[in-house]
């Protein structure tokens, strides 16, 4: 697969399209324990195997999948299939993402009384919560790397406030969301402003 020169954007061919659909379809086929498990699995194959997204990017479309409403894995992955190959590529990503569950909720519906009692089963949901837990805290170790690497204060007092928040204070999660994208609005827009004004 051919990249362009100054992006990481890939050509786009039949064959880009049925990369993203078999990518997308292995990742939902695969990922188990809620939308956030999702997050590592397309960082690591968009971003470090395929190399079509840049590290930053994957992370500010991780926030915008997760402050949209919606399930975060299908929006994670409608917002990569549009970044990859606009339309078309959202539209595969979807098909991609939804068609394992779809499959296997049908199934699971359909004999949902035996799964329902089953011992084993149990057991194995029980035992997958240790992994589900572990690939999570990697996403957050993963997503805050780099914020703290660059050392942004206000992004560090914004992450600790935020948990604090939503762990002991009990505050709704809507109104962090929206208060953290109004204080990155601002930072933005003052950001875009001095640089204006120093001629850049």
């Amino acid at each position: 697969m051919e990249n362009t020169a100054d992006t990481c954007m890939p050509v786009k061919s039949a064959n880009t399209y049925l990369t993203l659909f078999l990518s997308t379809f292995k990742i939902s086929a695969c990922t188990f324990g809620g939308g956030f498990v999702i997050i590592p699995l397309l960082r690591k194959k968009f971003v470090e195997e395929l190399k079509w997204i840049e590290e930053g990017e994957i992370i500010d479309l991780t926030a915008i999948a997760q402050s949209s409403p919606g399930a975060i894995a299908v929006n994670a992955s409608i917002l990569i299939g549009y970044h990859v190959a606009g339309v078309p590529g959202a539209l595969i990503s979807i098909l991609g993402t939804v068609l394992p569950p779809l499959v296997i909720i049908s199934v699971i519906s359909a004999f949902y009384q035996a799964f329902r009692d089953n011992l084993y089963v149990s057991m194995v949901m029980t035992g997958m919560l240790a992994a589900v837990a572990a690939v999570i805290t990697d996403v957050v170790i993963t997503m805050s790397h780099d914020m703290f690497r660059r050392k942004d204060l206000v992004s560090v007092v914004m992450f600790i406030a935020a948990f604090i928040a939503v762990r002991y204070l009990k505050v709704n999660i809507i109104f962090i969301i929206l208060l953290s994208a109004a204080i990155g609005a601002v930072r933005t827009l003052t950001r875009k402003k001095a640089e204006k004004e120093r001629g850049f």
